[in-house]
């Protein structure tokens, strides 16, 4: 499987008329010659589902011959700091894609069928733009475009020039770009070659649309806004996921808890009957990656614990121990995902995210304004926080306090996604409500760790033991995580009182 590639093209690009001719480019700031026009036919086969999802999310998989770059292309729109890039060899097969890149598309054609959607041809004579040292600086592609749509009699034909950055600087761009202007190109009226192909069948546009909420928003419209931009990342995320990109499946869960946690929090806004399948499956969902995810977890934990400690009290084989069986964990567990996102549950959960985003079975309440419904919601994670922390307080053993303790975690965790959603309407003040829950949530996410670690060091310690290894190091490891735990609630005390005092003015 793939990995992520990072590579951004700095490009611009022009519609140009056939009598417009090339300008004199060698005498640009910076230009030193032109190199030799390089010739090349290209021909390229853009797949997509029947309902083109794949352009709706600004997704492009193609087969390409005739370059430098023969063979498959995936390109996803960045996401973050990264993007997932594909190049494969162009096989045998001309109809299908090959899985590797079939699979990264998968969150989008589901169940459904990857089929030709269009061809381009392409003439292109491409001029490079070079310095002193003979270096290209820039490369000024000048193309004659025939472009088909599957099922369309008629042909679309033009012309355009497109000059990428290669060595040089923007600034050469943008003195090539005037050039080109005052020969009569105009700037591209399309992104891609395949956007403006489409158009001939009525250009595709968004998924989903991305309104942005006002403070004087209706209630519902906020919700919407939340919602469509977490179904947004947990799509995004999936194809990163897939490969296992650092930190994709923790960011995918993330948006999992997040959907799970505001149509809990806003349940009065939303048909009750409608969303809580809806939920369900997201809890499904978050286990699957909460697999992979924590044993990762586990594992960067262990090794920072056995980083700080002395080379003298490390007996034994420790490091490889903990490398082989957490290792050997995390790679089961993201198999385990993989396949789950290939399973048609997987595929109707994403259905009916859709359908969540683009139309949320809202109720009468939802129509009212913002300010008016919101804050009564989040003071109601915050009031139920709020009594699950007076029963931890009254558990009667340490093991009923700390199931407890794990109730209120998540509790404080559902507080502040809550007020994280609502900060477009209520600003700092909810962000800050946010924070402090975020405090709260996190001092016993250590104390829960902890707990789950000791576990993990006694499971490998026995393990120790029984392959003849010294078990000391395990011994102590387990001895600091109780050391941990134990000062976890100590800060638990004044976590708590920074979120139970008297109400925040806008709560109340």
């Amino acid at each position: 499987m793939t990995g992520v590639d990072e590579h951004i093209e700095v490009e611009i690009k022009f519609d140009a008329a056939e009598d417009i001719g090339l300008p004199d480019l060698a005498e640009i700031p910076g230009v030193a010659s032109i190199g030799k026009p390089l010739e090349q036919h290209l021909s390229a086969t853009y797949f997509d589902t029947p309902d083109l999802r794949l352009a709706r999310h600004g997704i492009t998989l193609r087969r390409r011959t005739g370059g430098a770059d023969d063979g498959w292309h995936l390109k996803h729109p960045k996401v973050g700091d990264a993007r997932v890039e594909v190049h494969r060899p162009l096989g045998r097969s001309t109809r299908t894609p090959p899985r590797a890149l079939a699979d990264l598309v998968r969150v989008h054609v589901r169940d459904t069928r990857l089929v030709s959607a269009a061809t381009l041809t392409t003439h292109r004579l491409a001029t490079p733009l070079l310095d002193g040292r003979g270096a290209v600086l820039a490369e000024v592609a000048d193309d004659r475009v025939e472009g088909q749509v599957a099922g369309v009699a008629s042909p679309v034909t033009w012309r355009e020039i497109e000059v990428e950055l290669v060595g040089g600087s923007r600034t050469i761009l943008m003195a090539v770009g005037d050039r080109l202007r005052q020969a009569g190109a105009v700037p591209g009226s399309s992104s891609s070659k395949l956007a403006r192909v489409l158009r001939t069948v009525g250009e595709p546009g968004p998924w989903v649309n991305h309104d942005e909420p006002e403070t004087r928003s209706d209630a519902g419209s906020i919700l919407r806004a939340h919602l469509t931009e977490q179904v947004a990342a947990l799509v995004r995320r999936d194809p990163l996921a897939r490969i296992d990109a650092p930190d994709a499946v923790h960011k995918m869960r993330v948006a999992t808890r997040r959907l799970r946690s505001a149509l809990a929090t806003f349940r009065p806004l939303l048909d009750r009957e409608s969303i809580e399948p809806v939920r369900d499956e997201l809890r499904w969902l978050g286990q699957v990656l909460g697999g992979p995810r924590d044993e990762e977890v586990m594992h960067a934990r262990l090794l920072e614990l056995l980083a700080a400690e002395p080379p003298e009290l490390v007996l034994g084989p420790v490091r490889r121990r903990v490398d082989i069986e957490l290792r050997a964990r995390h790679r089961t567990k993201h198999r385990q995902l993989v396949a789950e996102l290939d399973g048609p549950r997987y595929f109707r959960l994403l259905d009916e995210l859709d359908a969540l985003a683009l139309r949320p079975p809202l109720t009468g309440q939802a129509a009212e304004p913002a300010v008016d419904v919101l804050p009564s919601l989040v003071a109601r994670t915050r009031r139920r926080l709020l009594g699950l922390a007076a029963e931890a307080d009254a558990a009667a053993t340490a093991d009923a306090r700390a199931v407890a303790l794990h109730d209120v975690r998540k509790a404080a965790k559902r507080s502040r996604y809550a007020g994280e959603a609502v900060a477009p309407v209520f600003g700092a003040k909810a962000t800050r409500f946010a924070a402090e829950m975020e405090r709260l949530q996190e001092v016993l996410g250590e104390q829960q760790d902890s707990l789950v670690t000791r576990g993990v060091l006694r499971e490998l310690g026995v393990q120790a033991h029984l392959a003849g290894e010294n078990g000391f190091a395990f011994g102590r490891l387990h001895g600091l995580e109780v050391g941990r735990a134990e000062r976890a609630e100590a800060g638990y005390a004044d976590a708590l009182a920074a979120v139970a005092g008297k109400p925040p003015r806008w709560l109340r």
